[in-house]
């Protein structure tokens, strides 16, 4: 599953943009304040309301009226995303949309639809589609053969603030609903914090993947450690490669029940805490750690990965971004740095700038300048900070 396009309406400084034919790595640059943050959110507010409820991953974020749009020329918020999957051999391209509003300062899903089109030709047809908690999905949808009007629906009530593809993605029946639900629940927003990922951990929990704080960091190394040694090798060896001193990383178990991760320095004989390791170090080993995980997540949005880091890795951190992508996860990452912009594409960079006060959103690729300069050899990063993007100083 890839996702091919993204629609905002009236969702914070997204008046009404759309950003489309996204490959499957994304590098999204922009000023401060401009909606890069926003941008990714959005799959974190879905991922909420998927998990939770419509109100409570709004109020999370200052409630309705916060997240809609400033002088909003409607009522409602409107997310809508088309992505890519294979449906019966066919490689088919499905709409999900989400319009939320509010009445009576209750928050509700006004409409939210799951459509694609059945054969080569005609409108889409909807598979769910549910208003205000009520609506219906079709349990054979991949029975091509049958005219429309004989497909089953099957009528379901849910909570006006609850999505419909909380419930009934979680059966087999409804196949885009259980494959879109198995999306959102399996994309990486990250919000990595040094601070969490160092120390003492318990020796159980969630190691399958690294969380999005990174708090976890020691128990999937002990994963990777154990049942995927080689994977664990490689990820020692770049490590050795790129920070001076670092020759060895090695989740260790004390006596207490406690894992820690001790770093081994070459030029000493005792491997020492993670806590005296610089912080640059820790984000770099995580960075790896997230990029080589055996199951790639089919989404991975991460925002200023430069940061703390020797600009001298860009490239080279640009580059796993890019093979973690073909390897099956598709990949959004926001960046401020010129350097980890000179090892990206034309076709992989978009940006956002403010027009009377809303975002839109630009691709490089759009450009003919750009395009002209970086087909004759010029670098993405140097056009960046020579300011040929339209309406963005360089920072």
């Amino acid at each position: 599953m890839r996702i091919d396009s993204i629609r905002l309406k009236n969702f914070k400084a997204f008046r009404d943009a759309s950003l489309k034919d996204i490959p499957t790595f994304l590098v999204v640059v922009g000023a401060n304040g401009v909606g890069k943050t926003t941008l990714f959110d959005v799959f974190g507010f879905l991922h909420d309301c998927l998990t939770s409820n419509v109100r409570h991953a709004l109020d999370s974020r200052g409630r309705f009226k916060e997240v809609l749009s400033r002088e909003s020329n409607g009522d409602s918020i409107l997310i809508e995303i088309k992505y890519r999957m294979d449906i019966v051999g066919v490689s088919r391209l499905v709409t999900y949309s989400l319009e939320i509003a509010e009445k009576s300062g209750a928050p509700y899903v006004r409409r939210e639809i799951l459509r694609y089109k059945r054969g080569a030709s005609g409108k889409p047809y909807h598979f769910l589609d549910f208003s205000n908690g009520e609506g219906y999905a079709i349990t054979n949808e991949e029975d091509f053969q049958k005219a429309d009007e004989d497909l089953k629906r099957e009528t379901q009530k849910v909570s006006p603030d609850t999505l419909a593809i909380k419930g009934l993605g979680q059966f087999e029946r409804f196949k885009a609903a259980n494959a879109f639900r198995q999306l959102i629940d399996s994309w990486h927003v990250s919000d990595f914090h040094i601070s969490a990922a160092r120390g003492r951990k318990e020796a159980i929990g969630e190691a399958d993947h690294l969380s999005e704080t990174g708090d976890n960091l020691p128990l999937v190394a002990q994963r990777l450690f154990e049942q995927h040694p080689e994977t664990f090798q490689k990820i020692l060896e770049i490590m050795a490669r790129r920070v001076p001193g670092v020759s060895g990383v090695e989740p260790k178990l004390q006596d207490d029940g406690y894992l820690t991760l001790r770093f081994q320095d070459g030029s000493f004989k005792t491997p020492f805490l993670d806590r005296y390791v610089s912080d640059g170090t820790i984000k770099m080993f995580a960075y790896l750690v997230l990029l080589h995980d055996p199951k790639p997540h089919p989404l991975l949005c991460v925002e200023e990965p430069e940061n703390q880091l020797y600009p001298k890795l860009m490239l080279e951190l640009a580059e796993e971004f890019r093979q973690y992508s073909n390897r099956g996860g598709q990949v959004l990452v926001s960046t401020h740095s010129p350097d980890f912009l000179n090892a990206i594409n034309l076709n992989e960079v978009c940006w956002l700038v403010k027009v009377n006060g809303n975002t839109e959103i630009r691709r490089a690729k759009d450009n003919e300048q750009i395009a002209l300069y970086m087909s004759e050899g010029d670098k993405m990063g140097y056009l960046w900070k020579q300011g040929f993007f339209d309406g963005v100083d360089p920072e």
